[in-house]
């Protein structure tokens, strides 16, 4: 499958390093804002097709699907813009900025039948399935503790008064969209959308949040998610039962889940990973279009919408 690449930064540098241990994986074109940002990202990665026009290159022929991880405020449009134009498109997180947007891509996918997945790479690999699959064992579930504290490479500029992308607000980024995110979208993926929710957040001078919290209340249980770019943490995340502990090693990339029962027994329900963890998104996405599904039967239309609903 040719790919046309939406981004020319360091989650792009990622994702193409793994998708190219995939077999059904190519790229086709790339599209920079600029001929020269674009060229340059095309040389690392022997690419001919280089474009400055989005629509142009989905018009191509170059290319069957694409993979966008441009700024966040701009996914919905793109996203539209190339099922508009037969594109597949497998779209960074978080999708889309506001619900509306959501229906917008959504609409697209099911009008044009063209197969739209959100980029959540941490819910399609095999040890968060597992972990799916054995969750039943530690009794009836109490409270998720799942949280993503890392402080960020550019805050230390942004207290010199440089203010990066990562911490303006106007392009959809902060701590929620950035990290938080990483935290909700496994707990829809479990438990489905809590009754009600608690939210705080600190915000930077330019309206970003640097950090927050949430507590999602359900009827039996709750769940509390902490997430900044201001400091760090280096503790595990956890799902606590009447009958035990799931303990999760990193929320975003878990590859280390340990079940520590009431009775001091342990068990790992770990999968081994061979691919890095965006490998496992790729796959996905690639057999949802091979099998003409509009949408992935594990990040689903309805999950990505229920995600965006707690982010805005």
């Amino acid at each position: 499958m040719r790919f046309g690449i939406v981004g020319t930064n360091w989650i792009t540098d990622r994702f193409i390093k793994a998708a190219k241990l995939h077999s059904g994986f190519s790229i086709g074109a790339i599209y920079s804002r600029t001929k020269e940002n674009g060229r340059n990202f095309a040389v690392k990665y022997d690419v001919k097709n280089v474009y400055t026009n989005m629509e142009e290159m989905f018009r191509s022929g170059d290319i069957d699907a694409v993979y966008i991880a441009s700024p966040n405020s701009f996914h919905a449009e793109q996203s539209i813009l190339a099922m508009e134009n037969g594109i597949h498109v497998l779209c960074e997180k978080p999708a889309v900025n506001s619900v509306n947007e959501m229906e917008q891509v959504i609409s697209a996918s099911e009008k044009h039948q063209i197969t739209f997945m959100e980029a959540m790479k941490s819910t399609v690999t095999p040890t968060f399935l597992n972990l799916k699959e054995n969750l039943y064992k530690i009794g009836p579930i109490r409270r998720f503790v799942f949280h993503y504290n890392q402080y960020s490479s550019r805050y230390d500029k942004y207290k010199e008064g440089i203010i990066e992308n990562a911490f303006k607000p106007e392009l959809g980024n902060g701590a929620k969209t950035d990290l938080g995110v990483y935290c909700i979208a496994p707990i829809i993926h479990l438990v489905g959308e809590p009754k009600s929710v608690l939210k705080s957040h600190y915000l930077l001078s330019t309206g970003a949040d640097g950090q927050g919290s949430m507590i999602l209340n359900y009827d039996e249980f709750e769940a509390v998610i902490m997430y900044s770019k201001i400091s760090d943490s280096h503790l595990p995340s956890e799902i606590q039962g009447e009958n035990g502990v799931m303990e999760i090693d990193r929320i975003s990339d878990p590859k280390k889940v340990i079940i520590k029962y009431k009775d001091g027994q342990t068990e790992d329900v770990s999968i081994y990973h061979e691919f890095d963890t965006m490998y496992y998104e790729l796959d996905e996405f690639i057999k949802c279009v091979s099998n003409k599904q509009i949408e992935s039967t594990i990040n689903t239309h309805e999950i990505s919408r229920q995600v965006t609903k707690l982010l805005s």
